[in-house]
Formats: structure tokens, C-alpha cells, sequence
């Protein structure tokens, strides 16, 4: 990518998908609120077409790639949500679609990439390279890549999501101290980085990850993109990757608060109050703002609070597990 998106091109963005994305809620809990101390804000990506934020990229970058490219089908990679949001916006356009998706992805989110008629290709998430197989498919057979987060369009589309979110503070007098973002790749924690800092300039912006998956954290700590994540499964499937992305870490370079960091059983109680006390269904990945909160990272105390919900994909037996915590 020689260009990085910038807010103009948000806006633009929110044009495309209107009509098509869902303008989801800022919600707030007065439980939350009252157990933490200060204002908490959800933007609940979970109710999104697809079931997460990733709808948003995946059509913007869809209307930018063009019917002759398109001739031989898209191709993906992606652990299941950006699967979902490619494999829907391909069916909306008419595009034939073919995602790398590892083979120990949710049962739930192969199901529903499928549905939307979309072709599926397995892999080892740990022994093999879905970069290179995306690359090795693409040359193949002549399909265009619409990569999760190093992709211009997709960046710009998931920072709709920060666009609204702050439209929707300024409408009611509110200014955020901290935005807490899910962040795997770094197409959402740029996208609203960039949508952030034009309405909030003086916003903190914090990547927040699972425990042993810390990419982001170390990477903007230490000023350069850092992989070294752990080599194992985790119930955050949807924030797993190898390192930041490239335009993603650029964008972001300079602009982010320290990195929260949480553990698997505080990503599945986050899960199991979202059910219980928001009445939403969240996956571990797409909950993780809400675990950091609830485990006392962030002294939130006084403060204005926004923290994405970013997607709710969860299998069954994942949110048993949640709720019998």
C-alpha cells in the first residue's frame, strides 16, 4: 500500500456502505458505570450485518475493486469474521468469493461463510503460512486480494465505526478520555484512530489483546513491528495474527496509549456479563475492551469511556463455557 487512508477518505466510506452496513448503537451500562466509576460506552460491532465490524471494510473495499478484476472471484484469509464480511459483500455485488481460512476456525463462522456462498480452503493455522497460500491462490487463479487489514479500502470502511461513535458523542456533549479497541491485524484500531483523533485529538487510544498475543503492545512500546506470539490456540481466534500490519502500525505509529493485555478467563467473563448485564452476544476476540475493563486494567474512575464490542461469532460450547464461569 504506497498510500495510507486518512479521514477524507472515512467519509467517503461511510457513503459507500450506507444503506448496506448497519449504523450500530453507543450503548451504555448504568451497572457498569456504577461498578467501575465512571461513563462507559459500547459500540456493538456484534450487531452487525455478518456479526462484526469486518462487514464494513469488506463491502467498502468490494465496490473499489472493479467487475473485470472480479472476473475470476475474490480471495481472503481470515480466521472467520472478515470471511463472513468478504463471503456476504462478494454475494451483495455478485462476485464469486474464496477464503483461506484455518481449519480450526469456529464451526459457526465456516458455516455462515458458507451460507453466503462463498468457497472455503483449510489450512494449520500453525504450520502453515495463510499469507503465502492467499498469495500462491491469488496468482493462480487471477483473484484480487482483499487482505483483512493491509488493504486501503478495508481500513477506510472499518473506520466507520469511529466516525459514528464520535458523531454520536458530539451529539450528546461527550467527550471520551479513553477508546479501547479489540485489535488483531490493526484495521480497526486504525480506522478509529484516524476517525479519533480528527473529533477527540487529546483522546487515549489503547490496543487491547489477549494475554501471550501481545503484537501491538510490544510493536508500538518499542517503536518497530514485533511478531513473537505465542504458537497455541486461544478462545480469541478472531484477534490472533502474527504481527501489526504494516499500514495499519503506520497509521497508528506515535498515536496510541499503552497496550492492555487480558487473560482467557477475563476475555470469557466479559463474554458472560455482555450476556448477562448488556443482553448481547459477544465473542471472546470481540470482547476483550470490556474484560480489560472489568479486570481493573484502565482506572476509568471520572472518566468517559468508549470500548468496541467488535464482533459476537461464538460457537455454542464457547459461550457454555463463558457463562458457567
Amino acid at each position: 500500500m504506497t498510500t495510507l487512508p486518512d479521514y477524507s477518505d472515512i467519509l467517503a466510506a461511510s457513503q459507500v456502505i450506507k444503506g448496506q452496513a448497519v449504523r450500530t448503537p453507543l450503548i451504555n451500562s448504568p451497572v457498569l458505570d456504577q461498578q467501575l466509576g465512571g461513563k462507559i460506552f459500547f459500540k456493538a460491532e456484534c450487531l452487525q450485518r455478518t456479526g462484526s465490524f469486518k462487514f464494513r471494510g469488506a463491502f467498502n473495499a468490494m465496490q473499489h475493486v472493479g467487475e473485470a478484476a472480479a472476473k475470476n472471484g475474490i480471495v481472503a484469509c481470515s480466521s472467520g469474521n472478515h470471511a463472513q464480511g468478504v463471503a456476504e459483500a462478494a454475494r451483495i455485488v455478485g462476485y464469486d468469493a474464496t477464503i483461506i481460512m484455518p481449519s480450526d476456525a469456529p464451526e459457526s463462522k465456516k458455516r455462515r461463510t458458507m451460507r453466503s456462498g462463498a468457497r472455503i480452503v483449510e489450512y494449520d493455522r500453525h504450520g502453515e503460512d495463510r499469507e503465502e497460500l492467499t498469495r500462491q491462490y491469488s496468482q493462480k487463479t487471477g483473484s484480487p486480494i482483499i487482505h483483512p487489514y493491509e488493504n486501503f479500502h478495508v481500513i477506510a470502511g472499518q473506520g466507520t465505526s469511529g466516525l459514528e461513535f464520535c458523531q454520536d458523542l458530539e451529539k450528546h456533549n461527550l467527550t471520551p478520555d479513553h477508546v479501547l479497541v479489540c485489535a488483531g491485524g490493526g484495521g480497526l484500531m486504525a480506522g478509529i484512530t484516524l476517525a479519533v483523533k480528527h473529533h477527540f485529538p487529546h483522546a487515549f487510544i489503547h490496543p487491547v489483546e489477549p494475554e501471550g498475543y501481545d503484537d501491538q503492545t510490544r510493536s508500538h512500546a518499542a517503536g518497530k513491528r514485533l511478531s513473537g506470539n505465542l504458537n497455541q490456540p486461544s478462545v480469541c481466534d478472531a484477534i490472533l495474527t502474527p504481527m501489526p500490519g504494516e499500514a495499519s502500525f503506520a497509521i497508528c505509529r506515535n498515536k496510541l496509549a499503552p497496550g492492555l493485555l487480558v487473560s482467557e478467563e477475563d476475555a470469557l467473563r466479559a463474554v458472560a456479563f455482555a450476556f448477562h448485564e448488556l443482553k448481547l452476544v459477544v465473542e471472546p476476540g470481540g470482547a476483550v475492551t470490556l474484560a480489560a475493563l472489568l479486570a481493573g486494567k484502565l482506572d476509568v474512575g471520572g472518566k468517559t469511556i468508549v470500548a468496541t464490542l467488535s464482533g459476537g461469532n461464538i460457537d455454542e460450547p464457547v459461550m457454555h463455557r463463558a457463562l458457567a464461569l
